[in-house]
């Protein structure tokens, strides 16, 4: 209940309680008003009465001596004073007493009754002495009939007062009494009145008003400091201080949300931030393994919570190949097919969880496909790799945008160095055989010139030229050239098994660098690749082209060279060898 509703409920009761006090003391006071009219009306009644009886006796006075000594005096007395009596014995009647009761107005009725039956036999009498009858007058005035109704005038009148005084004393007790209740009741209802007005004050002051402000004023500081975690109070009054703690609970719920938007504000911020920082980490890469680092860095940190898988497609096996995964265990799909993702059969975002009802992505299994989301990496229109997550919190719907943004990222960074590959490839391979050419050698060749002086080790360089060679692209054609110079390069290759790394120094002639591997090595390694050579069967369009073989020249440093004519020492003994036969090894001489 509000406090005004509360305040007009004791405004209104005081008010009746008080009219209630003013009705009681009205009344008391008709009763005083009462009791002083009954006390009134009974003088009033009494002196009528008494004068009556006085001057009934006086009449039978003035008659009885006209009737002795007949004089014209006493006559004329007597007939002035029965006038006045005539008179008050009309006003006495018509006085009016309400509350008399029927024997007093049967008392007073009979003694005017016989107060006139006196005054007419003295009218009688003074006929009679008017008449010279003296005697009768005389035997009338003074007989017993006479004395006995005289008397019974007296005792009329008498006995009327007493029960006049009687019934006055009643109604004058019953008015005092009445008074007094109606008094005691109107002070009671001061009392109460007075009661109420201080309890409806303390309630309200101390219970409504006091207590609720101090509890609010407290979550009003809190809230003034941003402290969004008090709990407001809950108060079931529906008053102007219920309506004060709703708008303060309000005003907290409306910071909870204002703090709830400024954290996600703060979050998208971060989020942000990590997303450019991992931008600018990618563009500093210059390898895969590099901005497959970046990646698992910076991935669960953008997406928290949210297990992925980095995928990059293996053009030649036409496979998605898992090369990166954070918060997931291994599984069985690392690499599958491109066909089983639908983000790369659209090349858009496929996530359906996000879209309610949609296709799952068969590379991920059967119970978390739902909660999968594939975002394609797709640069300059050809699909790079695939960004894969899942999503195990269903109540939090994941970033999309930045998911995208991050895909876009990858995508672009992945191209860039796809095609820094490709360029390097270009630049530091040969296009024919896949060798590495001469534009690469020289920075191999001081690295392991530099490792083998760090290690105190030795260095091989043999180089290797295929016997006359222009003759058989003359016979065969420079088509066919091509496939010996081809085919020999892959026999060298795959004779190193990876101890050594070979060249392309240019036109028919190969250079091979060995760290790490002394002379005898390196020549048992010549004597391999000879033998190889020599072994093999080249054929184009369906014919046999040679016989095939190979001249090698072998220097080793530091027993052959110095370091800056190790290639010349391994050139000077090809050189040898191609004098005395060619398809043989010539070792350097040791340096003098």
């Amino acid at each position: 209940m509000r406090i005004a509703t509360i305040t007009n409920i004791a405004y209104i009761a005081t008010v009746l309680l008080t009219l209630s006090s003013g009705v009681s003391l009205f009344m008391a006071s008709n009763a005083e008003r009462t009791e002083r009219d009954a006390v009134q009306q009974s003088r009033v009644f009494d002196a009528l009465t008494q004068e009556l009886e006085k001057e009934a006796f006086s009449l039978t006075e003035l008659a009885r001596q006209a009737a002795i000594h007949p004089q014209g005096d006493d006559i004329q007395a007597w007939k002035t004073t029965l006038a006045e009596d005539k008179r008050k014995e009309k006003h006495l009647a018509s006085l009016q007493d309400v509350g008399a009761s029927t024997e007093e107005l049967m008392l007073l009725q009979r003694a005017l009754t016989v107060l006139d039956t006196l005054e007419e036999e003295q009218g009688t009498a003074i006929a009679s002495i008017e008449a010279g009858q003296r005697e009768a007058a005389i035997s009338l005035l003074f007989s017993r009939e006479y004395e006995a109704q005289l008397g019974q005038v007296e005792s009329h009148f008498e006995h009327f007062r007493s029960l006049l005084d009687q019934r006055t004393d009643a109604a004058v007790a019953e008015a005092t009494q009445l008074s007094q209740r109606l008094r005691t009741l109107s002070e009671v209802m001061v009392g109460l009145t007075a009661l109420l007005f201080l309890f409806v004050l303390g309630f309200i002051i101390r219970h409504r008003i006091l207590r609720p402000v101090i509890t609010l004023s407290d979550v009003v500081n809190r809230l003034a400091t941003q402290d969004y975690a008090v709990q407001t109070p809950t108060l079931a009054h529906v008053d102007e201080i219920g309506d004060m703690a709703q708008a303060i609970s309000i005003f907290r719920e409306n910071g909870l949300a204002r703090q709830r938007l400024e954290q996600e504000r703060d979050a998208d911020w971060e989020t942000r931030k990590l997303l450019a920082r991992m931008t600018r980490r990618l563009q500093g890469c210059d390898s895969w393994g590099d901005i497959i680092m970046a990646t698992t860095v910076f991935a669960p940190n953008i997406i928290p919570g949210a297990g992925g898988r980095l995928y990059i497609l293996d053009e030649q096996a036409n496979t998605m190949r898992c090369v990166a995964r954070w918060l997931l265990s291994p599984s069985d799909q690392e690499s599958f097919p491109p066909d089983q993702c639908w983000a790369l059969k659209r090349g858009h975002l496929h996530s359906p969880l996000r879209d309610a009802v949609d296709m799952p992505c068969t590379h991920v299994p059967a119970e978390a496909a739902h909660l999968a989301i594939c975002v394609p990496l797709i640069a300059q229109n050809k699909i790079i790799g695939l960004l894969s997550f899942l999503n195990h919190d269903t109540g939090r719907e994941l970033p999309y945008i930045y998911i995208e943004l991050m895909g876009e990222t990858l995508a672009l960074a992945l191209a860039n160095q796809k095609l820094r590959d490709s360029l390097t490839k270009k630049a530091a391979f040969d296009a024919l055989t896949g060798m590495r050419n001469r534009t690469d050698f020289e920075e191999t060749l001081q690295m392991a010139l530099a490792q083998a002086k760090a290690t105190q080790s030795v260095l091989s360089c043999m180089m290797l030229d295929i016997d006359h060679f222009k003759k058989l692209n003359d016979t065969w054609g420079h088509e066919a050239g091509d496939k010996v110079l081809t085919e020999v390069a892959a026999l060298v290759t795959a004779s190193l098994k990876g101890n050594g790394t070979a060249f392309r120094y240019g036109g028919e002639e190969f250079l091979i660098i060995l760290p790490d591997v002394d002379e005898a090595q390196a020549v048992a390694l010549a004597e391999e690749i000879l033998h190889n050579v020599a072994g093999h069967r080249v054929l184009y369009d369906a014919r046999q082209i040679g016989p095939v073989s190979i001249s090698i020249g072998l220097a080793v440093w530091p027993h052959h060279a110095r370091a800056d004519n190790l290639v010349r020492a391994a050139d000077l003994a090809l050189y040898h060898a191609k004098e005395n036969g060619r398809g043989q090894i010539r070792v350097a001489r040791k340096a003098g």
